[in-house]
C-alpha cells in the first residue's frame, strides 16, 4: 500500500537518505473551560464595546479557568480525550511534552503533573516555553523522539491559563486571551508520511514585543515589581502585528516549498487564533482560499500555545479534515517566535 499522496509530495527527509521512520498523529483531543466571558461582560469591566474588540480582532469571547482550574488539570483533560482518541492506554506512552507559558508552577515541570494524573507511568515529562509557536515547536521535538525509535508513543500538549498573566485593567490585552488546552499522540503509522516538514525560527532581537516582565531571575516578586504589575503580559500591538504577518507568511511558503507542494494542495490551513486581520493578512499573502482556512477565534481568543491545537480539535471534529488530506499549520509567538508545519493526516 503507497500513501495517499504519493506522487505528489516530496518528503524533505529523502534527500538526506532518511533510514528513520515516520511519524504521524494518531489522535488528538481539547478541552476548554466552562466559563464564557464575552464581550458584553468586558464592556462592564474597562472602557471598550464589543464593536471595538469585533472590528479590531475578530473576537466575541472566550473561556476562563475557574479558580481553582489550573492549567495542569487543563492539560490533562486534554491528553485523556486525545489518548482515547488514539485508543492508546496512559500505561503506553514514553513521553509528555507540555508546551506553555502558564505553568502550574515554575518547577516542577507541568508535564510532570500530567504525568501522575494520567497515570503515564512509563513515560519521561518535560515543558517547553515557546509562546504561541510552543505546540508546532513541540511537535517537532516529539516527533524527533519517534522517527529515531527513542520513543514509540509521544503525547504533545499546548495548554495555558492565561487569565492567570493577564492585567484585566489594560483594554489593549484583557480582550485578546483565553484559556484552554488541546493534545495530540504521535505514533509511527505505516504507510504514511506523517508529519513531513516543521520550519521554526526566531528573532530575540524583538523580545521585549510581548513578554511578561516579572516573575524570572531577572526580576523576582517583591512589593515593588508586583505594584509596578510587572507579573502581567505586555505586548507592543503594532509591533507584533507587523511581525507575525510576515514571519507566518514566510515560514508558511518555506514549509510549502520543502515538500514540492502548493498552497491549493492543502485541504485546511490552521493558523494561530490570535487576530483575525493576522490570519486575513496572512491567508492574503499565501493566496489561500477562504474555504482553506480553519478559524475558531471568534469563540476562544488567543490561548497561546493552546490555540492551533484546539483548532485543529474542531476542524477534525467537524470533518473539515481527514486521512490523507494535507494540512497546514502555522504559528506566532513572543521570542519572537514562529513555525509552520504540514501533515498528512
Amino acid at each position: 500500500m503507497t500513501p495517499p499522496t504519493a506522487g505528489r509530495v516530496r518528503h524533505p527527509r529523502a534527500q538526506h537518505q532518511f533510514l528513520g521512520r515516520t511519524c504521524s498523529i494518531t489522535g488528538v483531543g481539547s478541552y476548554v473551560p466552562a466559563r464564557v466571558l464575552t464581550n458584553a461582560d468586558l464592556e462592564k469591566m474597562v472602557e471598550t464595546t464589543d464593536q471595538w474588540i469585533t472590528t479590531r480582532t475578530g473576537i466575541k469571547e472566550r473561556r476562563l479557568a475557574a479558580e481553582n482550574e489550573f492549567t495542569s488539570d487543563m492539560a490533562t483533560e486534554a491528553a485523556r480525550r486525545a489518548l482515547q482518541n488514539a485508543g492508546v492506554p496512559a500505561e503506553a506512552v514514553d513521553l509528555i511534552i507540555v508546551c506553555t507559558i502558564t505553568p502550574d508552577m515554575p518547577f516542577p515541570a507541568t508535564a510532570c503533573l500530567v504525568q501522575a494524573r494520567i497515570g503515564a507511568t512509563r513515560a519521561a515529562a518535560f515543558d517547553l516555553e515557546a509562546a504561541c509557536s510552543g505546540f508546532l515547536y513541540g511537535l517537532e521535538v516529539g516527533q524527533q523522539f519517534v522517527i529515531s525509535r527513542t520513543c514509540d508513543t509521544v503525547l504533545v500538549i499546548g495548554a495555558e491559563k492565561l487569565s492567570s498573566i493577564i492585567d484585566w485593567t489594560d483594554r489593549n490585552t484583557c480582550v485578546l486571551f483565553g484559556d484552554g488546552a488541546g493534545a495530540v499522540v504521535l505514533q509511527h503509522r505505516p504507510h504514511s508520511h506523517g508529519l513531513l516538514t516543521t520550519v521554526m525560527g526566531a528573532d530575540g532581537s524583538r523580545a521585549d514585543a510581548l513578554c511578561m516582565p516579572g516573575g524570572g531571575s531577572r526580576c523576582p516578586a517583591t512589593a515593588q515589581s508586583v505594584a509596578a504589575r510587572l507579573h502581567y503580559l505586555r505586548m507592543d500591538g503594532r509591533e507584533t502585528f507587523k511581525n507575525a504577518v510576515t514571519a507566518m507568511h514566510k515560514a508558511a511558503q518555506a514549509a510549502l516549498d520543502r515538500c514540492g507542494l502548493r498552497v491549493e494542495d492543502l485541504r485546511c490551513i490552521i493558523p494561530h487564533q490570535a487576530n483575525r486581520r493576522i490570519i486575513d493578512a496572512v491567508a492574503e499573502r499565501l493566496g489561500a482560499r477562504p474555504e482553506q482556512m480553519f478559524v475558531n477565534l471568534d469563540r476562544y481568543g488567543n490561548t497561546s500555545a493552546a490555540s492551533v491545537v484546539i483548532a485543529l480539535d474542531e476542524a477534525v471534529q467537524a470533518g473539515r479534515i481527514r486521512k490523507g488530506d494535507l494540512v497546514m499549520l502555522v504559528a506566532f509567538g513572543a521570542g519572537l517566535t514562529w513555525a509552520a508545519a504540514i501533515v498528512e493526516w
